[in-house]
């Protein structure tokens, strides 16, 4: 049995109906939080639920006790770790949240792995570790010691966390760095779900600083492959990049949205917001060598892809 936590969020609940689809009985848990719609997470898993490879928590991974009975109550093997407080933006407002969710969150579950002689473990990160570095594109090596969110903190305090578990305890655990995952069942709160929805709906779009910020935007489909090469490895303690290595300008962005929905933007220009990077690159040679990993879905496809499931979902068009 795998443990996948965050199972009915966007990368989660596409990596719970892959490793369902291989046949492989898959633990979810998810605590449906506020931070955007429930009703998107359950949309997410929908189809999930009447698969019998799939069952599902719904459990607070800050709640040591209830994880517990997870555990006593199913024979885990491995554990995928993607349940995260997110977004750079709130993290700063907000920054107890985060430290409470992502970092005694992911004490939890590696202390559960330990106590039950769980060797592979593969823990979601973020580009944001990279925070104000400015030599590009990003490698593993670089020192990360200038974040500039409590977002950006949290995955790396947590990455260091799993590195202490490793060196203690023998675990293999691969922290994966994603770059800007975009993709069907997005997040409402990035980018291009937002702008995909406020361009349909013919309303202004806010463009923050002068819009050529860069993102390495990367395809839901390329993340989760990376994840299950993870996962079948004995690495020891590695730090990967999951990055498309192609970061875009975001005006470009919003121009290929556009075409895609055949409709105009409206712009509204705002000043650049506290937290947000200039650009995220990805080196990812290590992806290429380590798990035998590379993107497959370019940009302008992904989009396309996307574009075509918003119009076709009706929780996208309503929320």
């Amino acid at each position: 049995m795998i443990l996948v936590t965050g199972a009915a969020g966007f990368i989660g609940s596409h990596v719970c109906e892959a490793l369902a689809k291989e046949g492989k009985h898959v633990i979810g848990v998810d605590n449906f939080n506020s931070y955007y719609s429930p009703k998107i997470k359950e949309s997410n898993i929908e189809a999930l639920n009447k698969n019998k490879n799939f069952s599902l928590y719904r459990e607070d991974i800050k709640n040591i006790d209830g994880l517990k009975n997870i555990f006593k109550n199913s024979k885990i093997e491995k554990i995928i770790h993607l349940a995260a407080r997110v977004g750079v933006r709130p993290s700063i407002s907000m920054p107890d949240a985060y430290v409470q969710d992502n970092i005694q969150g992911t004490l939890n579950l590696l202390e559960l792995a330990r106590e039950n002689s769980i060797k592979n473990f593969v823990f979601g990160s973020s580009s944001s570790v990279y925070g104000g570095n400015k030599k590009i594109p990003f490698s593993e090596n670089d020192e990360v010691n200038s974040q500039i969110s409590p977002y950006g903190f949290t995955k790396r305090s947590c990455e260091l966390l799993c590195n202490t578990y490793h060196n203690l305890y023998g675990m293999n655990i691969a922290c994966l760095r994603f770059f800007t995952v975009y993709g069907p069942r997005g997040r409402p709160d990035m980018a291009i779900y937002k702008f995909a929805k406020m361009i349909n709906e013919e309303k202004k779009i806010e463009v923050y600083g002068n819009g050529t910020s860069k993102r390495d935007y990367t395809y839901v489909s390329d993340i989760v492959k990376g994840i299950l090469l993870a996962l079948e490895k004995n690495k020891g303690f590695e730090i990967i990049n999951l990055g498309d290595n192609n970061p875009v300008i975001l005006k470009d962005v919003i121009r290929l949205i556009e075409n895609n929905l055949d409709k105009k933007a409206k712009i509204k220009m705002a000043e650049k917001q506290q937290g947000d990077m200039e650009v995220t690159y990805a080196n990812i040679s290590k992806a290429k060598k380590l798990l035998g990993w590379s993107p497959e879905i370019d940009f302008k496809q992904g989009i396309k892809s996307f574009t075509e499931w918003f119009k076709s979902n009706k929780i996208s068009l309503t929320l």
